[in-house]
């Protein structure tokens, strides 16, 4: 075994109290062996009978069919809490590039523990203090920022080199980044002859030298093309969006095909030039429809340092969201906070909400200014009254053709995916009793959704299920965002008042006979002045709150507006009082936050 893997003993924990005497005895018994990416190195389930240690590449720690909960580096152990107690497998481990461990057998270890008595007190401590850092919540998130990125053009257009050129000078300003192409890459690897472990410890070398290691793929499939896209953390596959009228043009070239059998869509970004910037694009449906392989896309204008900003952002987990929560008519606050927020200086990447936060939020991403949300939420619930039409109540109370005509006039972006920036819409999905985040289709559609409150509006039926108002489910979707992107977020929330007393005396309540009455013969009996089917219904919605300053991260901000007493949930009048007061609260609470 090489002399180097010693000094990876002294760094486990379970070996590191031991002398160096008797690490070596024991290195000697390990087997250095080469894992491939994607090759599973355990399986959850299987017995614990060998211990690995990682000398070079980096592992996913998965558990059932979920997203990797954490990774594994270099000179860290795998399995030895199972390995040690005798037991079995708790997840899965998958190598994440080419990789190099060192194996130690269970027979290897019982007959080391007989010959050195020394060495079953170590482990014994050191399980003690892994099980004690468990319990305290010390072993991360699981979220390692990539090391290894990978350039690969897609579609069937060459790679642009001026956003090469940008993306380079972009990552000069950040950290010590080597750039390596099939050119270059000599200068730094031998790649000659076929000894897979001593390929990858080169590769996996690189990153002591350099905080980041990004490789330019060939325009065509070869053999360095290869090396560089098993060795990429994240995979950014660069497309000219000016392609989209083309159908030819947008299919998928041989070397995305490989990004996809090698890489899980989280890993994958498709990065869409454009020559300018706009707030709402077109044709993003016809890359993402050919490509269901790709997690996340962005949109960049060449010569717009702010977009390499953002997608750097992404990829190395400080991208910034909003989180708008629901709330009927109280979610005209949001405007003031966002406000706020914009003049105090605040940039966001990435936004999502529910019901009328989703609303608010859409319009957030769309760039579209305070002024202009407030003026347009006055045309659509005052003076068109797109909530304040009763109907025959065979589909709904409420007639949503003016509420739909408005959101399809507001929001008119065919695809929830040609938002400059990321987006998503939080909906109840009744059909699969699970939270729908909508990231595709039609804007205003998903916001419908999102904000389809059930008996008021008719659902959205998409796809053969039906839709209704995400508040249901989720009324604040901090953790739909956490799944699309990692860093911190602003939430947005309202402290719903008290309902307060009601002094009526049910059984005063008039009857369908009673009612009719009163509506056509004046002077008679005044009913008791009770809330209608309405306000019950939004309230008891909105009752079911949780308290989400417990899911809070470092870095992340909760601004939670006290909505006035006597503002009502269904009364979209006073929106404007409601921006202003929800203006000044959150003006004042960046004031005393160090965020």
């Amino acid at each position: 075994m090489p002399q180097q893997s010693f000094d990876f003993l002294a760094q486990i924990e379970p070996f590191a109290r031991l002398d160096a005497a008797t690490r070596t005895t024991i290195a000697e018994r390990f087997e250095l062996i080469h894992i491939p990416r994607g090759e599973m190195l355990v399986r959850q389930g299987d017995f614990s009978d060998r211990l690995y240690i990682v000398v070079t590449g980096r592992f996913a720690v998965l558990r059932g069919e979920a997203n990797p909960v954490a990774e594994i580096a270099a000179g860290q152990p795998v399995g030895e809490i199972a390995f040690f107690a005798g037991g079995l497998r708790t997840a899965s481990v998958r190598a994440e590039r080419d990789s190099v461990v060192l194996a130690l057998s269970r027979t290897e270890f019982d007959g080391l523990a007989a010959r050195l008595p020394e060495l079953w007190p170590s482990v014994t401590s050191a399980l003690a203090k892994r099980l004690a850092d468990t319990t305290a919540g010390r072993c991360g998130s699981g979220f390692v920022a990539p090391k290894t990125l990978a350039l690969c053009r897609a579609g069937q257009r060459p790679l642009q080199p001026r956003f090469v050129d940008e993306f380079k000078r972009n990552c000069a300003k950040r950290s010590n980044t080597l750039f390596l192409d099939s050119q270059s890459a000599g200068s730094h690897l031998d790649l000659s002859g076929t000894d897979a472990p001593r390929q990858a410890f080169q590769f996996n070398d690189l990153e002591k030298h350099y905080d980041q290691v990004v490789y330019i793929c060939d325009e065509e499939l070869s053999d360095w093309t290869h090396r560089a896209l098993r060795q990429a953390d994240q995979v950014l596959l660069i497309a000219d969006a000016r392609a989209a009228g083309t159908l030819h043009r947008l299919t998928p070239n041989a070397l995305e095909e490989v990004t996809a059998s090698l890489h899980e869509p989280d890993n994958i970004r498709l990065v869409l030039l454009h020559a300018n910037y706009a707030p709402v694009v077109k044709g993003t449906h016809r890359w993402l429809d050919q490509r269901p392989f790709v997690g996340l896309h962005h949109h960049v204008a060449l010569g717009r340092g702010a977009d390499l900003e953002r997608l750097m952002r992404f990829v190395t987990g400080k991208a910034r969201g909003v989180v708008a929560s629901g709330g009927g008519a109280f979610t005209a606050a949001h405007i003031g906070m966002f406000q706020a927020l914009q003049e105090a200086g605040y940039d966001f990447d990435c936004f999502g909400g529910t019901s009328g936060g989703a609303a608010m939020a859409a319009a957030f991403a769309c760039a579209v200014d305070a002024e202009f949300i407030d003026r347009h939420t006055h045309q659509m619930f005052v003076t068109r009254k797109a909530m304040g039409r009763w109907n025959w109540p065979r589909y709904s109370l409420l007639d949503h053709t003016v509420f739909d005509a408005c959101l399809a006039e507001l929001y008119p972006a065919p695809d929830v995916a040609d938002i400059w920036v990321p987006y998503f819409a939080a909906a109840t999905n009744l059909t699969l009793n699970k939270l729908e985040v909508l990231r595709r289709g039609p804007l205003w559609k998903a916001i419908r959704a999102s904000a389809a409150i059930p008996a008021l509006f008719p659902p959205v039926f998409q796809n053969g299920e039906m839709l209704v108002d995400g508040c249901l489910i989720d009324n604040i979707p901090l953790r739909s965002m956490r799944e699309i992107k990692e860093g911190p977020n602003v939430v947005l929330d309202l402290q719903v008042p008290d309902l307060g007393p009601y002094n009526i005396d049910t059984a005063k309540l008039p009857s369908r006979t009673g009612l009719l009455r009163q509506m056509f013969i004046p002077g008679g009996a005044v009913s008791p002045d009770a809330p209608g089917p309405q306000a019950v219904l939004l309230s008891s919605l909105l009752r079911e709150r949780r308290d989400v300053s417990r899911e809070l991260r470092p870095g992340d901000l909760l601004l939670s507006f006290p909505v006035p007493e006597k503002a009502s949930v269904l009364d979209w009048s006073n929106h404007r009082e409601l921006r202003w007061a929800a203006y000044d609260f959150a003006r004042s609470q960046l004031a005393a936050s160090d965020i």
